[in-house]
């Protein structure tokens, strides 16, 4: 299957992923529709067209879809925000995208995130089937997202591939990237393999490269057809020592997210469930 033979919509192209899938999918030869609720920062790449919309806008979101058998959803909110604020773009704005791929029979990126999953402890290693543990309103409505994504496979046959991102990062700023890190070649063919498989069903896969200090492990990447090239390893000497001082940031996948409002006196439990 290759879904990139018809339009391809982009959401959130303004922003600092959209604007890389904008620029190297376009170079494979797709035909993108951009969509942001801001203007585009970088020159209309060929074959791309570019709509000012807002998610929250139902009939926008279907007229930008139509006809498309792909749908990257990279748009709303990317950091952690009051739940006011999170709310509309990344909560309504989702259902939003789901409801016209529903319609247009399309399959889904959703891009998951380490803050569905941020409050594990860094000496976790986590697998596809975890629950999840958000750290905060953002990671929350990724969860959200991810959820809503099984609900439409389960229901309506929608395809999902839910890449539950690191970093993606030219390089590795500090100690903790280590092991979240994702290089931008990795991510573009993860994402080129999430329009020339198959089949996806409601895949998760987690959205690092071949990094030895990764936190995460066993996904769908074999269904998908994608093998990390690249790895943070090398990147580890330069980055020795670049740490923070707060033990919560320090402890936890999530990293700065964490301490966003956070007004525990301690640390959250280990584990979610104590056996009786």
């Amino acid at each position: 299957m290759m879904l990139s033979t018809k339009p391809v919509l982009l959401t959130g192209a303004s922003g600092t992923i959209g604007r890389l899938l904008s620029a190297r999918l376009a170079s494979l030869g797709w035909t993108l529709r951009l969509t942001d609720v801001a203007p585009l920062a970088i020159p209309l790449p060929d074959r791309a067209s570019f709509t000012l919309a807002d998610l929250e806008d139902q009939k926008a979101v279907d007229e930008l879809a139509e006809g498309c058998g792909l749908i990257l959803h990279f748009g709303g909110i990317s950091t952690e925000q009051p739940f006011e604020t999170v709310l509309g773009p990344n909560i309504r704005g989702a259902y939003h995208i789901y409801e016209a791929a529903r319609r247009e029979k399309a399959r889904v990126v959703f891009p998951s995130s380490v803050h569905a999953v941020g409050l594990y402890e860094r000496t976790e290693i986590l697998d596809q089937d975890c629950l999840l543990r958000p750290d905060g309103y953002y990671g929350l409505s990724k969860a959200y997202g991810e959820m809503l994504a099984r609900l439409y496979f389960d229901k309506h046959a929608v395809e999902s591939v839910l890449i539950r991102i690191g970093s993606v990062l030219p390089e590795v700023p500090d100690e903790r990237i280590l092991s979240t890190w994702i290089s931008h070649d990795d991510f573009v063919r993860l994402i080129a393999r999430c329009a020339e498989a198959e089949r996806v069903d409601c895949s998760v896969i987690w959205g690092q490269s071949n990094n030895s200090r990764g936190f995460w492990r066993k996904d769908a990447r074999k269904k998908l057809g994608w093998t990390p090239q690249d790895s943070s390893d090398g990147q580890a000497e330069r980055v020795r020592g670049k740490v923070t001082d707060n033990p919560v940031v320090e402890r936890y996948q999530g990293g700065k997210f964490i301490v966003v409002d956070y007004s525990r006196a301690d640390f959250p439990p280990r584990e979610m469930f104590e056996d009786e």
